[in-house]
Formats: C-alpha cells, sequence, structure tokens
C-alpha cells in the first residue's frame, strides 16, 4: 500500500445515507459483524468476518460495474477496450479492505485479517468513511435495489466522481492498459476539477514507438496521468499536476504523485523532502534526455529514456519525492506499452476551435439551406466525443 491511501480513499461521503437506506446496511453489516447470530458479544469469529468482508467487497465491485454497464453509465469506458477488470477488482477488495480498522484502531492488512477482530462498529465506521466503499453502496441500493434518499438521487447517479468521462479511444482500435476498478481507485486521488473527463492524448499502440511523437502529443495539455506497463506485465505511472514542458529544470508542485497498478495498487505521494516534481528534456548533450518523475538526474523514480522503449525505477530503498518502492519488476525496464491522459479541461489554449468558419456562423449556414446548398465536409467528420457531456 502506497504512502498515500488515506488521502483518497477516507474522503467522507457527502451525501448522508436515509433512514432506509441505513436500516438496510445495518442488517448487512450486522450479520457480518455476528451482531444477528449467537456469537458472544456481538462479534463474528475472525474467520467468519474475513471470509464475510473479502466476498461482500469483491461483490460490491462487481456489482457496481455491472449496474453502470447495464445501465449505460460507464462514461465512454467499455469492457471491451478495457483490461479485464477480474485481477484489478481483487486488488481494489485488498486495498478497501485494508482501510478497515481493528479494536485496537490499525488498518488491516487483507492477508492478516484472520488474526485481527473486528466487530459491528468497526465495520459500519469503515462503511461510512471510506468514500469508495459509500459510493459503492450508494450506487447499489439506489440501482440495484431502487431504494435511494431523494435528496442524494442527483449525487448518486452522477458517476463523474467515479468514473471520469472517456475521450479519445471510442472510434480508435485502442485497448487501454486501464481496468474499471483501477480507474475508479485512481480517479479517487486526483483533485476534485480533474476527476470528470479524461483525454486519451498518446498511446504506443496506436501512436507508434517514438519519444518525439510522444513529446508533440503531451506537451503543454495540462495535468495529465502517465501510464506504463513493462516487459514484465507491471503496470506504473505518475500524475503530473503541471502541463509538460521541454526544459532541463524540474518542474511541477507536491500535488503531483507516482502510483503502480499491477502487481498491486498503490498511490506514492510527495515527502517534501526536494521539489524534483517533474522533468522533461529532449535533444541536449549536457542533461539527461527524457522524462522522469520523482529522485535525482539519472536516479529517478520513474524514468522515460528519449531512447524511445526504455525506462528505470531506482529506489533504494526509497524515492526521496515520492517515497516510492520501486515499480517496475527490473530496476531497468522496457517499455511494453505507454499510454498520456489528460485530465479535467484542457488549458485555454487548447480549447478545440471551430473546424469551419461556417460552424461558427449560424446565419450563414441557414442561408445555404434556404437555397438547397450543403457544405461538402459535411458528413466526413468524426462524430465529437464531446456531445452529450455530463
Amino acid at each position: 500500500m502506497g504512502n498515500g491511501e488515506s488521502h483518497g480513499l477516507n474522503r467522507i461521503w457527502r451525501c448522508p445515507f436515509s433512514a432506509e437506506e441505513r436500516n438496510i446496511l445495518d442488517k448487512i453489516f450486522g450479520s457480518m459483524s455476528g451482531s444477528t447470530s449467537s456469537a458472544k458479544g456481538g462479534k463474528a469469529t475472525q474467520k467468519q468476518v474475513t471470509l464475510a468482508m473479502l466476498k461482500f467487497t469483491k461483490n460490491l465491485i462487481i456489482a457496481v460495474i455491472q449496474l453502470l454497464q447495464v445501465e449505460d453509465m460507464l462514461r465512454g469506458w467499455s469492457l471491451e477496450k478495457t483490461s479485464d477488470p477480474t485481477i484489478g477488482t481483487l486488488r481494489l477488495t485488498n486495498i478497501l479492505i485494508s482501510q478497515l480498522k481493528s479494536k485496537d484502531g490499525q488498518h488491516l492488512v487483507a492477508d492478516e485479517l484472520q488474526n485481527e477482530e473486528c466487530g459491528q462498529h468497526e465495520l459500519k465506521d469503515w462503511m461510512y468513511t471510506v468514500s469508495l466503499i459509500s459510493t459503492f453502496l450508494h450506487i447499489f441500493v439506489a440501482m440495484g435495489l431502487r431504494i435511494t434518499n431523494s435528496e442524494s438521487q442527483g449525487e448518486v447517479f452522477s458517476t463523474k466522481h467515479l468514473l471520469p468521462k472517456c475521450v479519445g479511444i471510442k472510434y480508435t482500435g485502442v485497448f487501454t492498459i486501464f481496468d474499471i476498478p483501477s480507474i475508479m481507485y485512481l480517479n479517487a486521488y486526483l483533485p476534485s476539477e480533474h476527476q470528470h473527463k479524461w483525454q486519451l492524448l498518446f498511446s504506443s499502440q496506436f501512436h507508434g514507438a517514438s519519444f518525439t511523437r510522444f513529446c508533440s502529443l503531451t506537451l503543454h495539455k495540462g495535468p495529465t496521468l502517465l501510464i506504463v506497463k513493462d516487459s514484465d506485465s507491471y503496470v506504473f505511472g505518475g500524475y503530473a499536476s503541471h502541463s509538460w514542458d521541454a526544459r532541463p529544470q524540474f518542474q511541477g508542485d507536491n500535488k503531483c504523485f507516482l502510483f503502480t497498478l499491477s502487481p498491486r495498487l498503490g498511490i506514492y505521494t510527495c515527502t517534501g523532502y526536494n521539489d524534483h516534481y517533474m522533468y522533461l528534456n529532449h535533444g541536449q548533450q549536457t542533461m539527461p534526455n527524457g522524462l522522469g518523475m520523482g529522485g535525482q538526474l539519472y536516479y529517478f523514480g520513474l524514468w522515460i529514456d528519449s531512447n524511445y522503449g526504455e525506462g528505470h525505477s531506482k529506489a533504494k530503498p526509497k524515492c526521496t519525492t515520492y517515497n516510492s518502492p520501486q515499480l517496475s519488476a527490473q530496476e531497468h525496464f522496457m517499455i511494453d506499452t505507454l499510454e498520456v491522459w489528460s485530465v479535467g479541461n484542457p488549458p485555454d489554449d487548447q480549447l478545440p476551435q471551430p473546424k469551419s468558419v461556417l460552424d461558427s456562423e449560424p446565419e450563414a449556414q441557414a442561408l445555404l439551406h434556404m437555397i438547397g446548398k450543403i457544405r461538402m465536409s459535411d458528413g466526413l467528420r468524426d462524430p465529437s466525443e464531446d456531445d452529450g457531456e455530463e
């Protein structure tokens, strides 16, 4: 688990459960903690709690994804163009379980849950304070059981803080590294203004293995997520809070972080030790050429070399900037797939411009229709993925 887990997962849900919802959930959690059984003192056995919590959390995540798919609320993401959610569900289950506290107030590790005692009070505290659990439960109760508080219904059915709108892969052959549970997990750590939309800027599958091409598509695009899959199938990356700019100095701020998605989930936030958040340089002989996050020159927490296809993650014992371990399977890794996603709205100077002078002149369009003329470009444009923005 990373050093920033409580930052993203423990944001208290902004809409309280209704009395009816709480009654249903109390019964569910009461049965798991043993308060409705003959267990002494209202406590289930350690093994019962372990099995019940792991199974319940995993099934809750699966149910929410299925509900969102059935209701067409995946916001542009599809199970066909994302990685298999099965493994991601198990990893997210373990992360959420790790936020459950034992009687002595310590966070639990899923593998060690059998050795800890956990009762109804701890379960309720976990349910109402871990934001993803609260969100999942709201969606499950509202959409699955069709019971919801009318005052919170708008918040429940607006899933933009759970899943960002996906832009950039619908009309392409791109198959993203992300799986749905990992997207939900990662989105919880982004600033709220960057949670509503992710747009694909670069994919090595689609744009090719070129650092020059990579730079041309990612510079000056606002905050971004960089995600790498190495040749050993480890998946990791970083959140850049500022636009990338090619210059031989460090940039960014303490909102940046590194993360891992496979073989485990983890978020690694800034330590305050230094300000080496982001680095990108290209075409100079005297300084490292490539993209880096954290650490020192030639010793980055995450490094993508300008000699495309190579990188490193050096952390002995930890990256000084982000307190992250080695992210990749090997210290020096080979890239299998690389993606960059912009998050939130683009900078003002990157906003889309009208594709035709007539697009900004509705009167001229009306005159053409009156005389029976049509624009030759009509019908040749790709459908806009921004249509129907929530």
